[in-house]
């Protein structure tokens, strides 16, 4: 396999103070998103909250940014994102939020700094929609969720 494929994205600080977006391994195919809040935020069990990251990024043309949730939160605390993969689009200029829900027991605490999520870039392909009287058979065929037991 070659080397990565890099493509600068140009990015304005919308209050973050040194939370940029970093890739915390080697082979990390997401940048961990930091959380640009002012004191603690509580999110309670059930609750869920829009988080603000400080920073919004100028994606090119032909890459979306997908905002996922980090496993370590989701397994230690119940805390994911919803929307997920959140998309962000590459006309999109606003800072960039994470949606976060609390399906654990416990309250959550949400600090400044605080790791919520990777953003992962990929490419984007669009389609052309062509109606037709009717669509090729598979051995799948029209059976959808379950199907395979």
């Amino acid at each position: 396999m070659g080397p990565d494929l890099v493509i600068p994205v140009r990015f304005v600080r919308e209050g973050s103070r040194g939370l940029l977006p970093a890739y915390q391994t080697e082979g990390a195919s997401g940048m961990d998103l930091f959380a640009d809040l002012e004191g603690e935020v509580v999110l309670p069990p059930g609750g869920r909250i829009l988080v603000p990251t400080g920073i919004a990024v100028a994606i090119p043309p032909g890459v979306e940014g997908q905002v996922r949730p980090r496993s370590g939160l989701a397994v230690r605390n119940g805390v994911t994102c919803l929307n997920t993969p959140g998309t962000i689009d590459s006309d999109y200029r606003g800072e960039i939020g994470v949606l976060l829900v609390n399906l654990g027991e416990e309250p959550f605490v949400l600090r400044r700094g605080d790791r919520i999520a990777q953003l992962v870039f990929s490419p984007v392909l669009r389609v052309v929609l062509e109606e037709s009287h009717a669509l090729e058979e598979t051995p799948r065929g029209e059976r959808g969720f379950g199907h395979t037991g």
